[in-house]
């Protein structure tokens, strides 16, 4: 028997040990037998039960299992050695000069990375303040690696700095510090992944979004005392033959052979904060909203602990008319909003004071005004509200303008057309009568204009023209005019005209859906994931309006655009040596990035340590250390 033990004397005493062993168990143990199995043990002490998870006593290794494991110990050990003796030398050289520190850095580096960091850290920590992640997981929860809110998060924050398509959110991840901050390799986000989540979002969009907003006005202390509503059109690419949303319809600025989806939107005055939103079809007309809009308006304030009687809604021409007067009436819901002029009775108001009349009522630079009762009919039932004939001197220029160009434009298409008489189908009255109209009718200023056409006695034709002044009475006396219509007495001509001007707020968050988030045009070709994605940007953006709030707040006067394009030069540099440490540090900051970072110092407080460096007492060498909110949070050391 081959044995670990190499010379016979000691496997003749270990034989003895084990003889001497044997007959003293025997001598000592009870009487063998019946008696002895009677206890339930075995009758030889030293006999072993079979147990798995015991080992034996006894462990005698094979001479060829002894040598392995010696030699895996020497080459270990041998390797430690030759470290060490590198290390040395390479110190020998450097401290003698042989070498350069950066020359000795580079021996030590194994791979140096480049990854980037941006704005990351201030929208990271804006996204953990409102739970995102968190809110989303508990209506979303899911078994697999990688989180339904881990993946909205990385949605989020792609639209925020650099939208991709889903299929490009992976390359984006992986060139980030994301990666080392959630925890998760960038190949789990594929565009797979993403559109299931998307889908998983749809169930609870309305729940998500709710919880989210709430969490926000307690958070930021939003003021919803004036709120303002607005809708707008996403275009879509793609069949959608079965689609809920996509469909063709009317929507300012975009074409009307294009499927759209459109999007009713309220924001607060304080920060144009998206407060709510809901999809529509694009076939649906504003007008068809704004019940609906009412409802879950007073819902989310019921649900604020918020009064809706201290609130006031304001809207564009599109958001009233007699059916929804008496609608703001039975809510109980304070508006305001521009009139329409549908019916007679309302045409005739826009039209019954004079313009040197209003001249005697200003409100502000180049804007005059007078209070006004208007009433509104429907169902055989009555409601007046108090109303504010407004005329705009900048509108009312600016009508004129263009109106003239108008009427040069015609005359221009009139003279052209007027030598072509005698042409092949310009040689009777009737046929250029024909041209006449079809050019007054296609021409913008058309209805302004008049013309004859008319023949002499040998058959020579004549074309005359000239402008309808009464027509251009009648216009300029509707130049520039507009009502606004309210049902809250607190407000004075004044207060209505500012509030009414401030309602761009709005549209502005719609240009930076489409400018910035690049919402549209949509790609998405199921409902579920076209939902999801509504979702993502409105969680975006509202992101993007309250980082602009805090900034401005804290007397940081920048959008948010300005503030991601100003960080964006941003990155971390992460080196891997050899010995499997890493190191991870920020490119040195500019002057504007560092005051940009001091500004914005308030809101990354509680997320964020400086120690400053004892050896430099400048403070552009401060050192940061930021550590991003998640379960495993990279040792980023950030140099400023």
């Amino acid at each position: 028997m081959h044995c670990a033990t190499k010379t016979r004397c000691i496997q003749v005493v270990v034989g003895l040990i084990w003889m001497v062993s044997l007959l003293a168990f025997v001598l000592l143990a009870p009487a063998s037998g019946a008696e002895g199995r009677q206890g339930g043990r075995p009758v030889l002490p030293t006999e072993v039960l079979a147990d798995p998870s015991v080992s034996p006593p006894w462990r005698w290794w094979p001479r060829r299992r002894l040598r392995k494991w010696a030699w895996q110990r020497y080459c270990v050990l041998q390797r430690a050695h030759r470290r060490a003796q590198w290390v040395a030398r390479v110190s020998r050289l450097a401290l003698h000069g042989a070498l350069t520190f950066a020359q000795v850095v580079d021996l030590l580096t194994q791979s140096q990375l480049q990854r980037q960091l941006g704005a990351l850290p201030v929208l990271y920590t804006l996204l953990d303040i409102l739970q995102v992640r968190q809110t989303i997981n508990r209506h979303c929860p899911t078994a697999a690696e990688v989180d339904h809110g881990a993946v909205a998060l990385v949605l989020i924050l792609n639209r925020l700095t650099a939208p991709r398509a889903l299929y490009r959110v992976a390359d984006w991840l992986a060139q980030t510090v994301l990666t080392g901050t959630l925890g998760l390799p960038a190949a789990k986000f594929n565009d797979d992944r993403l559109g299931r989540t998307l889908e998983a979002l749809q169930t609870h969009s309305r729940d998500i979004w709710l919880d989210i907003v709430h969490h926000a006005l307690v958070r930021f202390d939003i003021d919803l005392s004036l709120l303002f509503y607005d809708l707008t059109a996403f275009i879509m690419h793609g069949a959608y033959a079965d689609s809920q949303w996509g469909d063709f319809g009317f929507a300012h600025n975009t074409p009307m052979n294009k499927r759209k989806v459109k999007l009713g939107l309220n924001t607060a005055a304080d920060g144009n904060i998206p407060v709510d939103y809901w999809p529509w079809s694009g076939r649906t007309a504003d007008q068809a909203t704004v019940q609906a809009n009412m409802e879950r308006l007073c819902s989310l304030l019921r649900k604020r602990g918020w009064p809706r009687q201290e609130t006031v809604l304001i809207g564009d021409r599109a958001t009233l008319n007699d059916e929804l007067a008496h609608a703001y009436d039975a809510q109980h819901l304070r508006y305001l909003a521009a009139l329409q002029p549908r019916t007679t009775a309302h045409r005739d108001l826009l039209r019954s004071i004079p313009t040197p009349q209003l001249w005697d009522y200003p409100l502000a630079d180049g804007y005059w005004g007078k209070l006004v009762t208007v009433v509104f009919t429907h169902q055989e039932r009555q409601v007046t509200h108090r109303g504010l004939l407004v005329l705009s001197g900048p509108m009312r220029a600016a009508l004129r303008y263009t109106r003239a160009q108008h009427l040069w434009a015609v005359r221009q298409d009139l003279l052209a057309l007027r030598d072509k008489i005698g042409a092949p189908h310009y040689r009777t009255v009737t046929a250029m009568q024909r041209h006449v109209t079809a050019l007054l009718k296609r021409a913008p200023g058309g209805q302004f204009m008049r013309v004859h056409v008319a023949a002499d006695a040998e058959g020579h034709l004549t074309l005359r023209w000239w402008a309808d002044r009464y027509a251009l009475w009648q216009a300029d006396q509707q130049d520039g005019r507009y009502l606004l219509v309210t049902n809250d007495a607190r407000l004075t001509p004044a207060q209505m005209l500012t509030r009414y001007r401030q309602k761009d707020g709005g549209e502005k968050r719609f240009t930076v859906c489409k400018s910035d988030l690049k919402v549209s045009p949509i790609y998405l070709h199921k409902d579920e994931r076209i939902e999801g994605m509504l979702l993502i940007h409105m969680l975006a953006l509202l992101t993007y309006s309250l980082l602009e709030r805090q900034a401005r707040q804290s007397g940081l006067q920048m959008t948010t655009r300005r503030i991601i394009a100003a960080l964006e030069t941003l990155c971390v540099v992460e080196t891997r040596c050899w010995d499997g440490s890493r190191l991870w540090r920020l490119v040195p900051m500019d002057a504007e990035q560092l005051a940009l970072v001091q500004a914005l110092q308030a809101l990354w407080q509680p997320f964020y340590s400086v120690r400053s460096s004892p050896t430099i007492p400048d403070a552009s060498a401060h050192q940061m250390v930021l550590h991003l909110p998640s379960h495993r949070p990279p040792p980023l050391a950030l140099e400023g």
